[in-house]
């Protein structure tokens, strides 16, 4: 028998329902001065009773078994205690699985020694110490919009069910023996030690990724001296954990030189993201990490697709082509590219590799699973095999122009139905007129356009954020001097839009 729970400050449905994140859920967990937390105790205890209605639609088994896990986030060990007593209560059994990662939990449903029909992990990613999420994953994979709009709106409590079991479990160490044991299999070098030699320095942000170094580097030989930010802390107190930002690129930059590395690793929070730095500086991340795993990918199969978000380089595109691949550009949204790419294979069009520039990337022979740490062990199974030739990371991407000058802007939109008036704006956009300026038909999501004389060189793509009320408009060159230009006419554009806020653009022409 279904009943609708009657806690005190019991959330109804509309309130639940605006925490979902498209095919995540997310919201304020912790008060601030300036944000009233919504991801409360309460809250997880209705999300809880919604994942058990939706695994019982779709499973219709007597008995489930849910694995649960959390980041380091300082709202992590209430909120997941929270979670576990409510599918307890709803008769479920659960693996307590304590401090993991994203990807491990969808892999507690494929281990055989859980077989878990379901894997919960609290987390937000790389967003603010008080923010906290929820990601689902059922045996065949993430959920998608459409489970969790499910999960949201149907939080009815189960009455008179027979309490499930509660078991802890190491999850991580499984989970790393079985990224170890692929690595060893695919190693140039036949040995249990294949790394021996190497220097690889791992900067976790204090997020969940520190297992990375004892667990798979270590044992396989890697000297890890030199690593930082290990130690889970929710306070994120030294960079804020994402291969996708400047600041935390440079802490991992710093750290390669000043040890004197072969090869630098950084993760974001729950490790379903990563990017490195090679023994020169270099970063490879966004364009130059989605080159170095096409060249790897187009090596082991020869034509394959490979599926990225929009804002991807024209120079990208001329790379993988080069290498006699093909690149889908898509709309952005890890499981929006994700869902391209299996679209793509089961249409019988070969597709191995789904990844944006933010990092995510999924392979289709690791269950298109978006995982930060198998990315890195592709990289490491080639390593030793780069050594003995004497060619470097960077030799990879060698024949990949890189754009002479980059430019993001972010603008505000400060109406109440946002969207509407993105929308509106990337429509009227189409019928400006100006030399140089010309919409390129492969692309969708917002409006890209190639530039030419008289602006230079390159392209820009005007698009909606996907979760926040923004504009983002990204532009390259391969010419110098043509970044303001651009920037300019698209501040007469917008001052149509009064309802656009340009701050983050007046410095950028200002005094130019």
């Amino acid at each position: 028998m279904l009943t609708k729970s009657s806690l005190e400050g019991e959330f109804f449905v509309e309130e639940i329902m605006n925490l979902q994140n498209e095919s995540d859920i997310r919201g304020i967990a912790m008060d601030t001065k300036e944000y009233q937390a919504n991801l409360t105790v309460s809250a997880v205890r209705e999300i809880a009773a919604g994942i058990v209605n939706w695994l019982n639609k779709m499973e219709k088994k007597d008995e489930l078994t849910v694995g649960v896990g959390r980041d380091s986030r300082l709202s992590g060990p209430e909120l997941k205690e929270a979670l576990i007593e409510e599918l307890i209560h709803s008769g479920v059994n659960v693996y307590d699985f304590g401090l993991a990662t994203t990807p491990a939990l969808f892999m507690s449903t494929q281990f055989s020694q859980f077989s878990c029909d379901a894997g919960v992990m609290l987390t937000a990613s790389h967003l603010p110490y008080y923010y906290n999420g929820i990601k689902v994953f059922s045996q065949k994979g993430g959920a998608e919009k459409e489970d969790i709009t499910y999960i949201l709106s149907h939080t009815e409590k189960r009455q008179g069910v027979t309490a499930g079991k509660l078991t802890e479990a190491d999850l991580l160490t499984v989970y790393a023996n079985n990224l170890v044991a692929k690595i060893r299999t695919a190693s140039y070098k036949d040995t249990e030690k294949p790394l021996t030699g190497f220097k690889i320095v791992v900067d976790a942000g204090n997020g969940a990724g520190g297992f990375f170094t004892e667990k798979v580097l270590q044992v396989l030989g890697a000297d890890t001296s030199g690593s930082q930010f290990l130690t889970p802390d929710g306070n994120f107190p030294n960079h804020i954990p994402n291969p996708d930002n400047k600041e935390a690129m440079r802490s991992i930059q710093d750290a390669v030189l000043t040890n004197h590395a072969d090869l630098g690793v950084i993760f974001d929070t729950d490790v379903d993201r990563s990017a490195v730095v090679t023994k020169s500086g270099d970063v490879l991340n966004r364009n130059n990490l989605i080159a170095v795993l096409s060249r790897i990918v187009l090596t082991e199969h020869p034509g394959t697709s490979i599926v990225t978000n929009s804002p991807t380089s024209d120079h990208l595109k001329d790379f993988i082509e080069s290498l006699d691949g093909k690149q889908v550009r898509y709309i952005s949204g890890y499981r929006n590219v994700i869902n391209k790419a299996l679209e793509l294979n089961h249409a019988g069009v070969d597709t191995q590799l789904a990844i944006e520039t933010s990092g995510h990337a999924a392979f289709k022979e690791n269950y298109f699973l978006d995982d930060g740490a198998y990315v890195i062990a592709k990289i490491l199974m080639l390593l030793p095999k780069l050594q003995e030739e004497g060619k470097s990371l960077e030799s990879l991407i060698a024949d990949l122009k890189q754009p002479l000058e980059t430019q993001e802007v972010r603008f505000k939109l400060e109406a109440e139905n946002y969207r509407a008036l993105g929308k509106k704006i990337i429509e009227q956009i189409v019928d400006i007129q100006i030399p140089g300026w010309q919409i390129d038909p492969e692309n969708d999501e917002g409006i890209r356009f190639r530039l030419s004389q008289p602006y230079g060189q390159g392209w820009f793509l005007l698009r909606m954020s996907l979760h926040e009320p923004l504009l983002v408009l990204q532009i390259e060159n391969d010419e110098k001097g043509y970044i303001v230009p651009v920037l300019k006419k698209m501040q007469q554009f917008l001052n149509n839009y009064p309802e656009v806020n340009q701050e983050k653009l007046t410095p950028l022409i200002a005094n130019v």
